[in-house]
């Protein structure tokens, strides 16, 4: 159970999206375009650097469902994730995404862990402008979504149900359905956590 009653009883930040409304739309409107709008980078890459950020910030949840998404948009049964959390530096990446996951790590810790050299690192290795603010973004976002997480204590989801929520969130993504259908959703949401 979360911290506060919401009514919703979903893992993660679903119970939270579903509790307010209002937020609840604005934050899954943001992680779909951060995650799934235009951008120099793949959604693979950007659920990589949201899944990294996760990790760094402690909320197995977040770290899991993003990892998951991540696994299926990069099709590698978890490899590169695998291999970005135990090493970096040694992982089957590009030495572009080393140098924006770097960035992101930094940003993680604070926004002023970023440093000239850091943006001018990832430059050399090929990152655009619009990758490393693409970057940054995600990276900063998460730390936002994953306080949320963990602040309000929500549970995790049983290990199981994490591949098909990396495939949903890869192929549908994040939209938030019509506020008018949300008493609805929550309905069915735990009318199926009851059977």
């Amino acid at each position: 159970m979360t911290y506060i009653k919401t009514g919703v009883n979903q893992p993660g930040i679903v119970d939270l999206l579903f509790y307010k409304g209002s937020t609840g739309k604005a934050l899954s409107n943001l992680a779909h375009t951060l995650l799934h709008g235009p951008s120099g980078l793949t959604s693979g890459e950007r659920e990589l650097i949201a899944s990294y950020v996760s990790k760094l910030n402690n909320c197995e949840y977040c770290h899991r469902s993003h990892s998951a998404a991540a696994n299926v948009h990069l099709n590698d049964q978890g490899e590169t994730v695998r291999c970005v959390v135990e090493n970096l530096s040694e992982a089957p990446i590009s030495e572009k995404m080393k140098a924006l996951l770097t960035i992101a790590g930094k940003v993680q810790q604070s926004g002023k862990a970023v440093l000239p050299k850091d943006i001018e690192q990832a430059k050399a290795k090929g990152a655009t402008d619009e990758d490393i603010h693409d970057a940054v973004l995600v990276a900063a976002a998460f730390c936002m979504y994953n306080r949320y997480v963990d602040g309000l204590g929500t549970n995790l989801a049983a290990e199981e149900e994490y591949p098909g929520m990396g495939t949903r969130l890869a192929k549908k993504g994040y939209k938030y359905p019509p506020l008018f259908l949300r008493r609805f959703v929550i309905w069915m949401m735990n009318r199926k956590g009851r059977n």
